[in-house]
Formats: structure tokens, sequence, C-alpha cells
């Protein structure tokens, strides 16, 4: 015999197990989609924070699952809104428990990185780092079960 009780995460009548296994599947959900946001803030970040000169380093702003990429591509994107969106629809498919690269392969972006362009003397990865409790945690504040 089951046993029947009214569920808080449906408000449907169903057994324990089926309550069970429906709040498992938004926890799981919610995980995906706090990753998600969790990597699609850090790309964005580092791209806005790109200096621009012909668009090509903020163009060059890459993400991969599983292996980072090796390469560098010839894509120029002065204001970062392709390159961010591009981004945005290839996390959609992430989920918890993959590995997600965020690369930019120019030979420059070392030097970037570390104060050679004076619009962004602080470089774009570490700014991006230090806030990075501040992201997680918003994640996980926009996507409570």
């Amino acid at each position: 015999m089951a046993n029947h009780m009214t569920s808080r995460y449906g408000g449907q009548q169903g057994s324990f197990a089926e309550s069970l296994a429906a709040f498992a599947e938004q926890t799981k959900e919610a995980i995906d989609d706090v990753f998600r946001d969790v990597v699609i803030e850090i790309g964005t970040s580092v791209i806005r924070l790109s200096p621009v000169d012909t668009g090509r380093f903020k163009g060059n702003w890459q993400f991969t699952v599983g292996a980072p990429s090796n390469q560098s591509i010839d894509t120029f994107d002065k204001a970062g809104h392709e390159t961010i969106a591009t981004l945005v629809a290839e996390v959609s498919k992430l989920e918890a428990g993959q590995v997600a690269y965020i690369v930019n392969n120019l030979v420059y972006g070392v030097p970037l990185e570390y104060g050679h362009s004076d619009q962004a003397p602080a470089g774009m990865v570490q700014i991006t780092l230090a806030r990075f409790q501040q992201i997680v945690e918003e994640a996980i504040r926009n996507n409570q079960v």
C-alpha cells in the first residue's frame, strides 16, 4: 500500500517516492542552472572587460567543454555582443559535472591580462576571479529550489 501525502514540491497528491523523485529532478535542474549562470557570468565579464582595438581579442574568447580550445579564431567583435551571444547559446547545453573552459589563445592575451593595455590595466581574468564567490552566491540565490 502506497503512502500518499500532499507534496510540497508540486501540490499534487502522490507517493513519497514520487515527491522525492520530483524534488531530485528540480534540484538537478537548479544545479545545472547555477553552473550555467556562473559560466555565463564569468565569460561575459572577461569579454566585457577585454580591451578593444580592432575587436579581435574580444572576439577570440572561446567556450568549450571537456578540453580547452588550442587555436585562435579570426573573429572581430568590438562590442562583444556576438561573442557573448555565442557563449550563452553554447552554455545552454552545459550540465553540472562537465568541465567548461573559457579561453583566449591570441599571443598578446597574457600581456593584456597583466597591464599592457591602458583600457584594462588590472586585466580581465583577475578582476573576474576576484568576484568569483559573489558570482556563485548570486547564481545560487537566483536558482533556489
